[in-house]
């Protein structure tokens, strides 16, 4: 089975999912967004593909969401997005693909639905 994780080795639940997927015997295609950001394309897609919105693509913690207002409710996902290609660290983590689909696996369990 093809995997692929887009993974920051400093992140403890994307480390976790990591540590998931090799347990079931597949090494998967590890990414460093930070070091290899997807395309904005590609990140459209995940996003797309996991279900989920542009905010909540978005990690929220840390310095930076708050130095660059990225609160603020009215900001479109294109702003967002824009934010999350310039910092590709404000890409929340990790996200999982697989044959089964896509997930942003936080909790760390929710990779076991498309293993």
């Amino acid at each position: 089975m093809s995997v692929t994780i887009y993974h920051n080795p400093v992140c403890g639940t994307s480390r976790k999912t990591l540590e998931a997927i090799r347990a079931t015997g597949v090494e998967p295609q590890i990414i460093e967004y930070v070091k290899q950001p997807p395309s904005r394309a590609q990140l459209q897609e995940l996003i797309a593909k996991a279900g989920i919105s542009v905010r909540q693509a978005m990690r929220n913690k840390g310095d930076l969401y708050a130095e660059l207002g990225l609160a603020d409710a009215s900001l479109s996902d294109d702003a967002l997005l824009d934010a999350m290609m310039a910092h590709p660290v404000l890409i929340e983590r990790p996200f999982v693909v697989t044959p089964q689909g896509v997930r942003l696996c936080r909790p760390s369990e929710l990779v076991q639905e498309i293993l």
